[in-house]
């Protein structure tokens, strides 16, 4: 096909209006764009025009949208729908399969599936913060995050990384990285048996390397599309390398991992961490946590801030460390 014939036609594709949601509102208005969330009684859609707008379902008359959605209405869990049509006011028609006409009252939420790898669910976030300071000395440093999961059947794969490497006028400072990887068996929809493994190094602390092995009981509160909130219960054993010598010891754990999708999904909160309990009389707990906020930039771009902190009381002292990190990240 020459160019003259195949370049009008492209530019005739291009031309074609892409397919959009489209929303009526009680007072007579159409918006046209794409449904990003409901939640709370409001609804986000994006819009070419105007950004993204937020909309208080009870004014809107009815709406369409081709796209898949994950729908919760009064006393039914989520459920699945191909499309979208509009119907009559205060009413929406629900295709999947069949079609089933339902009033906009009873819908509560309206999310975008989570992508699936054939039967599995994979989601992940990449954080990276890189800072360069050129005044009396030369300063490097740069640090990854990362974790990723994948959820297929009864089974749920868990990984998390860090690295961390820091240079003062060309001599290395910090050299650090650590890897957990958990298996997660669920019995219910809830409940679940955890098994983990965690591995630590710090090329410059007086406790070089840890290793820790556990095992117990987990409880989902709910893992969906705005988020999730598991708490796990862990018998470990740790094996510390250390300059004084290698010490070992049994602790009790309590883990949490929360996350909630805000605003339309633009912002994400999360919090993860673990409370020890060492059975060695010199220390009394432990506290391993962080908490952040990332603002969606697209579908993949994130911004990022992360504060880290690290708690250690026994022998009627404490020690503390706080870390803070902004950056760019990815996520899936």
């Amino acid at each position: 096909m020459s160019l003259r014939i195949l370049l009008p036609f492209l530019l005739l594709i291009l031309s074609l209006p892409a397919g959009a949601d489209t929303v009526w509102l009680n007072n007579g208005d159409r918006l046209s764009g794409e449904i990003i969330l409901l939640d709370g009684g409001k609804l986000a859609l994006q819009t070419k025009y105007a950004g993204r707008v937020l909309i208080d379902w009870k004014d809107i008359d009815t709406l369409s949208s081709d796209k898949p959605l994950m729908l919760r209405r009064d006393g039914i869990d989520s459920e699945a729908s191909e499309r979208l049509q509009a119907a009559g006011v205060g009413m929406v028609q629900v295709v999947n399969g069949s079609t089933v006409t339902v009033p906009l009252a009873s819908i509560t939420r309206l999310v975008p599936p989570r992508p699936l790898l054939h039967d599995r669910l994979w989601e992940g976030n990449l954080d990276a913060k890189l800072d360069l300071d050129r005044d009396e000395n030369r300063t490097d440093e740069w640090k990854f995050k990362g974790d990723t999961r994948i959820e297929h059947g009864r089974w749920r794969h868990v990984l998390n990384g860090e690295l961390e490497r820091k240079t003062e006028n060309d001599e290395e400072t910090e050299d650090n990285w650590e890897v957990e990887y958990d298996l997660d068996r669920f019995f219910t929809d809830h409940w679940f048996w955890r098994m983990g493994y965690d591995h630590k190094e710090d090329h410059f602390s007086d406790a070089y390397r840890q290793r820790m092995l556990g095992t117990g009981p987990g409880y989902r509160f709910w893992d969906n599309e705005l988020g999730r909130f598991d708490l796990i219960s862990r018998y470990n054993r740790v094996a510390l390398n250390s300059e004084y010598g290698e010490f070992d010891f049994n602790t009790w754990s309590l883990e949490w991992d929360y996350k909630r999708l805000l605003r339309g999904t633009r912002f994400e909160f999360y919090t993860t961490g673990t409370l020890h309990k060492p059975q060695i009389e010199v220390i009394d707990y432990i506290i391993e946590s962080e908490a952040g906020l990332r603002y969606r930039l697209n579908d993949w771009a994130r911004l990022s801030l992360l504060y880290e902190l690290e708690q250690l009381y026994g022998v009627g002292t404490s020690s503390s460390q706080r870390h803070y990190l902004i950056g760019l990240g990815v996520g899936w």
